[in-house]
């Protein structure tokens, strides 16, 4: 047979890429198993098709499986499958060169990462298949036939740049690839493939939910120093997200939940959908009952599950998932997408783009219809993630506002929709009124509520730090401006309220432009009030001012920004503020009156839970003049 025996060249690109498998220290070598095993699934399905259309083909489909065969003392290990099989020309086109676009490029990355000390999952993501075996073995046999065909074809190599190929009589229908594994490294156990307890954990991480048995002989001690031989299943082939809705129960949906997102609780809901049409794919996806530890961690897990036709392909597929809605699990399985994947070519690809806005509006869909009570722990536990959906998500901007839930003054037990909100409007009310702030009771306490609460205007409370944001850039729901009520004038007077403030602000003025030089180094302005009807002042900012907190946040983040002066606002209705005026206008000692009006503009911004620039100065002249009374 020795004539029929053909020594060939790898094309140049492939010798490069066996050259960097072969000296690969990569460490993630157990893609190869997954990459065969993939293959072999493929084969399987390819034959059930044919069987189908070729009625005249003599092929067996009555148990087509993948069998996985360990030699310890040989060190080889063997993945046979019954399917398709390959033709000559077929195992030159397939394995004697790389048909794809895009190699050069691959190449490019690879040495990077080799160079830059070897990135773990770069193989797996790049998925190069069968030329991974030559990570793990010094020469890889491959036997195949073809469906149909009587004679068959064995292809080897070592990975050197050749290749041999002959014709052999006989072969057993499909494909079995035999490698002849590298000696054993007793300082990596983890990568000993000839043991099963490694071969088991392999294929249960990425083969799990293959269609077809993957099996294997194992043995087992039997009576004295017998020992048996037993065939086993390996995989489960349980692909929840395969199946119909009808056809898994509440008990299955909650083990894989749990197997997915290695979460102890049951999940708070479970969306099992199906793609179909010029892009099909399957998910199954779950959205948990409490967030994770890490929900706020920059390096905290992203993303769901990838699989392309059961084949796990990546754990954390940030490109199929928006970044607000991260705390979501489960597993999306594409069934027209290559395993020679990237996370950059996903990032790029048209029709993972299309898959994650079907995912969104799915779960957004699913978010709008749950139940009152679940809802209500969903919010709690992810309401302030989902708000990051308003920065970063302009096509499910009314989608997202209509998921907002918010305290307000209308009922402190309840939080409320903006939608009731709306509903709930005083006649002739055009603004949305809301306050932001670190917590429920400091805005309700705030002085900048005090007019609105006194004329029956309900308030939105809004105490997460993205709330600072997300009002600002969205600026309207259903028509209506978002107005925060310590920002810029309010419009609450009737015109008889506004004729006596006119009046009265001719009174003060001359009061007025005191204190503005006065407290120049703090504010901008001193002018009097219409949002206040108990406190003295009140500290607001210009319509489109940055808020303090907000400033606070830029800072925290490493981001100079500039100071923003704000404005000082006067009740004068109340007895401080009057007493201030009369005493300035009899000529009081001008360093007692610049004191009054330190306390006055310190008692503001403590009242809204802001910080004193000089408490100590702040709490020598308090008590100075607490001394005085006593």
């Amino acid at each position: 047979m020795s004539d029929r025996v053909e020594t060939l060249e790898f094309q140049a690109e492939a010798r490069q890429l066996l050259q960097l498998m072969v000296h690969s220290i990569y460490s993630n070598k157990d893609v190869f198993l997954r990459e065969l095993i993939s293959n072999a699934s493929d084969a399987l399905d390819k034959l059930r098709l044919a069987s189908l259309v070729d009625k005249d083909l003599a092929a067996d489909t009555s148990d087509l499986h993948i069998e996985i065969e360990v030699d310890r003392d040989a060190r080889t290990l063997t993945v046979r499958d019954n399917g398709i099989g390959m033709s000559r020309d077929e195992v030159v086109g397939l394995i004697g060169t790389i048909a794809k676009s895009g190699t050069a490029e691959l190449l490019r990355t690879l040495r990077e990462a080799k160079d830059a000390g070897a990135s773990p999952e770069l193989i797996g993501q790049f998925g190069v298949g069968f030329y991974a075996t030559f990570m793990v073995a010094d020469k890889v046999t491959l036997l195949t036939r073809r469906a149909g065909e009587s004679g068959g074809t064995r292809w080897e190599s070592a990975g050197e740049g050749t290749y041999s190929i002959e014709a052999v009589d006989e072969a057993p229908p499909g494909t079995s690839v035999t490698l002849h594994l590298k000696p054993a490294d007793t300082e990596d156990n983890l990568h000993d493939y000839t043991a099963e307890w490694t071969i088991r954990e392999v294929v249960k991480r990425y083969s799990d939910f293959i269609a077809w048995p993957i099996r294997m002989t194992v043995e087992r001690p039997g009576e004295g120093d017998a020992t048996t031989r037993e065939t086993q299943t390996l995989n489960s082939m349980k692909a929840l997200w395969a199946r119909s809705r009808d056809e898994v129960d509440e008990a299955e949906y909650q083990e894989f939940y749990k197997h997915v997102s290695h979460d102890w609780a049951d999940p708070l809901e479970t969306i099992h959908m199906r793609g179909e049409g010029t892009f099909e794919y399957e998910a199954l996806l779950f959205l948990p009952s409490h967030a994770p530890l890490d929900l706020f961690a920059p390096q905290g897990r992203r993303g769901v599950q990838l699989y392309v036709k059961r084949v796990f392909i990546m754990a954390d597929c940030d490109a199929l998932m928006p970044n607000y809605l991260r705390f979501v699990k489960g597993v999306v399985d594409a069934h027209d997408l290559s395993l020679n994947i990237s996370r950059e070519i996903l990032q790029q690809d048209r029709q993972i783009r299309a898959v994650r806005r079907r995912l969104v509006k799915k779960i957004l869909a699913t978010l709008k219809e749950m139940p009152a009570e679940s809802y209500r722990t969903f919010w709690t536990e992810f309401g302030a993630v989902v708000k990051e959906g308003l920065l970063e998500d302009t096509d499910n901007t009314e989608a997202l506002l209509d998921l907002v839930r918010a305290a307000s003054t209308h009922d402190p037990a309840e939080l409320t929709t903006l939608r009731a909100y709306v509903e709930r409007m005083k006649d002739g009310q055009r603004e949305i009124y809301y306050a932001t702030g670190e917590s429920r009771g400091t805005i309700e306490n705030s002085p900048h509520l005090e007019a609105f609460r006194a004329k029956g205007y309900e308030v939105l409370i809004l105490t997460d730090p993205v709330d600072e944001v997300w009002v600002e850039r969205v600026g309207q729901y259903d028509g209506k401006p978002l107005r925060s009520v310590a920002k810029g004038q309010v419009d609450l007077e009737t015109d008889e309220e506004k004729a006596k403030t006119e009046a009265e602000r001719k009174d003060y003025a001359e009061l007025l432009t005191w204190l503005t030089g006065a407290l120049a180094d703090s504010v901008k302005e001193v002018r009097l009030s219409a949002r206040l009807t108990a406190s003295p002042a009140c500290v607001v900012g210009d319509a489109h001012d940055m808020t303090p907190t907000l400033e606070k946040m830029y800072r925290a983040m490493g981001q100079e920004v500039p100071r923003v002066k704000r404005i000082l606002e006067l009740n004068p209705a109340h007895p401080l503020v009057t007493g201030l005026r009369k005493a300035h206008e009899q000529g009081a000692d001008t360093e007692a009156l610049a004191e009054t009006a330190e306390l006055l503009y310190g008692m503001a911004l403590l009242a809204e839970g802001g910080e004193l620039a000089d408490p100590s100065r702040f709490t020598r002249i308090l008590a100075d003049r607490l001394a005085r009374t006593v």
